[in-house]
C-alpha cells in the first residue's frame, strides 16, 4: 500500500494529521508493507525568508481578525497538538518561505532519509522555533538525521530539486488540492485534513482488504449472445 501525503512544513494540521496517521499505522498489522511518500505543497509561496510578523500577526492579517482572536485559535491548535504528543510553540515560531525545506525533503528522500527529514523539519518549525528559510539551519538539521551537512549546504545553493517540488505542487493542483494535509491511498482514496485516528484506521483496513482481494470481474448484459455456431462457441461463451 502506498500513501502520498501533500503537506507543508508551516502547516500545523499537517503535523497533527501526520501523527494521527502514524498512530493508526502503529496498530495496523501490515505496517511494514505500507510506503509513505511526502509530497510538497506551499500554503504561502510568497512568504519572505525572514518575515518580521509573528505567527499571530500573520494569521490576523491573513484572515482579517484581531490578534487576540488569532492567539485564541493558536491556543486551541496547541491543545490539539498536545493530544497527540506534540508541543507547539506559537509565540516564538518563525514564519518563513518553505520552498528550500521542500527541496531538502526531496534530497533526503533520494538518500533514504525522507521520513526522518520530514519529521525533523516539522519539529524544528513548530517546537524548536527555527527558521526553515535559513539554509544553514536546514543543513544543520540534515546532519542531525544522518545526511552530509556540507553536501546539503552545497545542494541548497543550487536549483537542485526545484523541479521535483514544483512537480508535486502541479500534481496537487491537477488533483484540485487546495488545502493540506491531503492523503492519497493507492492513488484511489483520498482524505483531506487532520482526520481523527479511527478514520485513518478505517481507510487502511478498506484499502488493504481491497488490495488483497485483487481485481474482480463483473458480468454485464443479459448473459446471452445472439450467436450460435458449431465451432464450440454457443450461448455467448466458448468451450474448449
Amino acid at each position: 500500500m502506498r500513501i502520498d501525503i501533500w503537506s507543508d512544513y508551516a502547516c500545523p494540521f499537517c503535523y497533527i494529521g501526520k501523527r494521527r496517521l502514524e498512530n493508526a499505522l502503529s496498530q495496523f498489522p501490515n505496517r511494514d508493507q505500507v510506503e509513505v511518500v511526502f509530497r510538497s505543497f506551499q500554503l504561502d509561496p510568497h512568504a519572505k525568508l525572514n518575515e518580521t510578523q509573528s505567527i499571530h500577526e500573520m494569521l490576523a492579517s491573513k484572515y482579517g481578525m484581531t490578534i487576540e482572536k488569532a492567539k485564541a485559535m493558536n491556543a486551541q491548535l496547541a491543545e490539539q497538538a498536545q493530544e497527540v504528543g506534540l508541543d507547539f510553540q506559537f509565540d516564538s515560531m518563525k514564519h518563513t518561505n518553505t520552498f528550500d525545506s521542500h527541496r531538502l525533503s526531496h534530497f533526503a528522500s533520494s538518500k533514504g532519509k525522507g521520513a526522518e527529514m520530514s519529521e525533523r523539519l516539522l519539529r524544528a518549525y513548530f517546537t524548536d522555533s527555527l527558521n526553515l528559510g535559513d539554509r544553514s539551519v536546514l543543513a544543520t538539521l540534515a546532519a542531525e538525521v544522518g545526511l552530509d551537512q556540507a553536501e546539503v549546504a552545497a545542494m541548497l545553493e543550487t536549483e537542485a530539486y526545484t523541479a521535483e517540488v514544483n512537480g508535486d505542487i502541479e500534481e496537487g493542483s491537477r488533483l484540485n488540492i487546495t488545502g493540506v494535509p491531503f492523503f492519497v491511498f493507492n492513488n484511489k482514496y483520498a482524505l483531506s485534513g487532520a482526520q481523527p485516528g479511527p478514520v485513518f484506521t478505517e481507510v487502511l483496513d478498506t484499502v488493504w482488504a481491497e488490495e488483497q482481494a485483487g481485481p474482480t470481474l463483473q458480468v454485464v448484459g443479459n448473459g446471452k449472445a445472439e450467436v450460435s455456431t458449431d465451432d464450440g462457441c454457443a450461448d455467448g461463451s466458448c468451450n474448449i
